[in-house]
């Protein structure tokens, strides 16, 4: 089988688990206090040009975004989202379950718009009943979006201005972010993403590690006592060098980078073997991520030896599907996607 699921379906990039199995009779202290971490830290700071910033290192995406949420956020708040957002669609109500109401907004090919998060504060605070409703107290965001979507320089900038002069602070899940940094047409670097929001979270586990993320602020004081609230949650890592060794292998030559144009090329080659072969885009998504229409019966034949997924529900002649390539996608893939198409 050749499996285009997801980008988490393989182990960690060789070049990382080289690293791994060379440190692996090392001791070191636990939590984190190790000098692998240490130096990873200092690692991600300089490549975000945030040298008064902060890192931690969380396992999963979901804890990531549950711990840093529920920091921002005072008890009654609310957190502001698109309607496809993974907070509110695929993580099982993780970020209620801490007492936080998402706030769906409909989303624009993917994507928070400034003009929505505006209208939704102003009309929020001239309620004359708002004071018992939830508070739009943050924003959140994807970069690249679920629907493999980016935003432009001015985009993200008119998000970040929205959110300053509402005083609520901006979140950017960047599960995927090596492949939004890449996408064709991007127009943001790493350091313009890190100065626009005021936390953001550095995808490990689908751009090349086995785990992990890296929670990165540019405003430490944002997260007070953060440490504690990581392992209240269930969520800090005793073996935290693990984390820090992956994350210093990714960063430490470029590699984060490198994974993320391999995981582009690969996405647009396959965009173009299907639309040669006549298969219409669901969206037109510049990254890792790609969306098409596909007959149901060439789904069950291509299902033989090729894995993917539906994207929601089974039509009756026709249904949306995604692919997904990674570090692991090579060209032979392609190919017999293309064969068998």
């Amino acid at each position: 089988m050749i499996y285009f699921d997801s980008d988490y379906m393989v182990g960690a990039h060789p070049e990382v688990m080289k690293r791994l199995n060379e440190t692996n009779h090392l001791h070191t202290p636990g939590y984190g206090r190790d000098r692998f971490t240490a130096e990873a830290r200092r690692m991600i700071l300089e490549a975000c040009a945030l040298p008064e910033g902060d890192v931690h290192f969380l396992e999963g995406g979901t804890q990531a975004n549950l711990v840093v949420i529920d920091r921002l956020l005072d008890h009654n708040d609310g957190v502001l989202a698109t309607d496809t957002a993974h907070i509110n669609v695929h993580e099982a109500g993780a970020i209620e379950a801490t007492g936080h109401k998402v706030i769906a907004i409909a989303n624009e090919n993917g994507k928070l718009t400034a003009e929505k998060i505006k209208k939704y504060v102003d009309d929020f605070y001239h309620d004359d009943t708002h004071r018992y409703m939830v508070r739009p107290a943050m924003v959140y965001i994807s970069y690249p979006t679920e629907l493999g979507t980016i935003y432009s320089r001015d985009e993200l900038t008119a998000i970040s201005q929205t959110c300053n002069d509402a005083g609520i602070p901006l979140y950017i899940d960047g599960a995927r972010l090596a492949y939004g940094l890449a996408a064709d047409g991007a127009e943001l670097s790493l350091q313009e993403i890190a100065s626009l929001c005021d936390v953001l979270y550095i995808g490990g586990t689908k751009c090349g590690t086995l785990f992990g993320e890296a929670v990165v602020t540019r405003k430490p004081e944002l997260l007070p006592r953060f440490d504690s609230l990581i392992k209240l949650r269930g969520a800090t890592l005793a073996k935290g060098r693990l984390l820090g060794v992956q994350f210093g292998t990714l960063f430490g030559g470029g590699l984060y980078f490198e994974i993320g144009r391999h995981g582009v090329e690969m996405a647009m080659n396959l965009k173009r073997v299907m639309m040669e072969k006549g298969y219409r885009l669901l969206i037109d998504s510049p990254t890792n991520q790609q969306f098409f229409i596909l007959p149901n019966a060439k789904i069950d034949y291509l299902r033989r030896e090729i894995s993917f997924e539906l994207w929601g529900p089974r039509g009756e002649q026709e249904s949306a599907v995604r692919f997904v390539t990674d570090w692991s996608t090579t060209n032979e893939d392609i190919a017999k996607l293309a064969e068998m198409l």
